[in-house]
């Protein structure tokens, strides 16, 4: 009996040295991706069922741009549960709501506004086609930024804050990094999310729904990644100064294993003077770096 303990107890040591090991060469293996960028990087990678913590920079300050309204959705979805919105409802969207110079699909849509969506397309339209008008009407459904802080604070999610609108964050280049999270609070949400029943189980599944049918950054954590696999993710782009600096290249979200369990996963690209393309594919190659790891670690 003894003796079975005691090689028992040999082979946790020596898996865990071996797991120890894998993730050590997973972080060098990132930081050799970004080593030699024109731009700073922050990483966050959380295994759902194995609790797998992987971060660079996961404590660092980074502008959200588009992240954000995954936690505006959660926010929306919450006053859902709580009876004081309706997925079926109608808005009226009145064509002042529906400014020119943004990305807005539901704009090109309905170029003369004075339309009356369902709050459930208007989510699909902010999330999974990240339209920038859909936001701001959202946000002023509930109130304004604070109410979203509050909500994202109380789920016990404290490094990150959201301060202004997308209309605000176009007039001035600044703005956006009043929107900010570190990547280990996104994966922290994003598991939250996944496995605290937090929402509603209606609400989860549309939300998690639409993220999969996220149509933006196909390049970047998916880019690599098998086909067909389940990825729900929100991504952020913001524009180019005249110094030819991106303030924001991200993609968050969460990614299925063929055996079934997942991780989620945060990676911002900020104040890069890399292409679009390069950005993007900073993003893909840590993501397949991150796939490759668990992949190995379920055999």
């Amino acid at each position: 009996m003894i003796k079975k303990l005691l090689f028992l107890c040999f082979v946790l040591v020596v898996v865990s040295f071996h797991s120890i090991a894998q993730k050590k060469h997973l972080r060098t293996q990132i930081k050799q991706v970004i080593a030699h960028r024109k731009a700073d990087v922050g990483v966050s990678v959380y295994g759902i069922e194995s609790k797998d913590t992987i971060t660079v920079n996961g404590n660092k300050h980074y502008p959200m741009q588009s992240v954000f309204k995954f936690h505006i959705a959660m926010a929306v979805l919450n006053q859902v549960d709580k009876g004081k919105l309706s997925l079926s409802q109608k808005i009226h969207i009145k064509k002042s709501e529906l400014l020119p110079n943004t990305w807005s699909p539901i704009r090109d849509a309905h170029p003369n506004g004075n339309v009356d969506l369902p709050l459930s397309e208007i989510i699909k339209y902010t999330v999974a086609q990240s339209d920038n008008n859909g936001c701001d009407i959202l946000m002023r459904l509930i109130g304004g930024p604070k109410p979203i802080n509050d909500y994202i604070h109380s789920l016990g999610v404290k490094d990150v804050a959201i301060q202004a609108n997308e209309e605000e964050m176009h007039k001035e280049w600044d703005v956006q990094f009043l929107n900010w999270s570190t990547p280990k609070a996104v994966t922290e949400l994003l598991t939250t999310f996944y496995t605290k029943k937090v929402l509603s189980k209606t609400s989860f599944n549309f939300l998690w729904k639409t993220m999969v049918e996220t149509s933006t950054g196909t390049n970047r954590l998916k880019g690599q990644l098998p086909k067909g696999t389940i990825v729900g993710h929100k991504t952020g782009t913001s524009g180019t100064n005249k110094q030819g600096v991106t303030s924001a290249i991200n993609d968050v979200g969460i990614v299925k294993l063929p055996n079934g369990k997942h991780y989620a996963i945060a990676v911002f690209v900020c104040n890069t003077r890399e292409n679009e393309a390069t950005n993007e594919k900073i993003i893909s190659d840590i993501s397949k770096l991150v796939w490759d790891y668990f992949i190995n670690n379920s055999k």
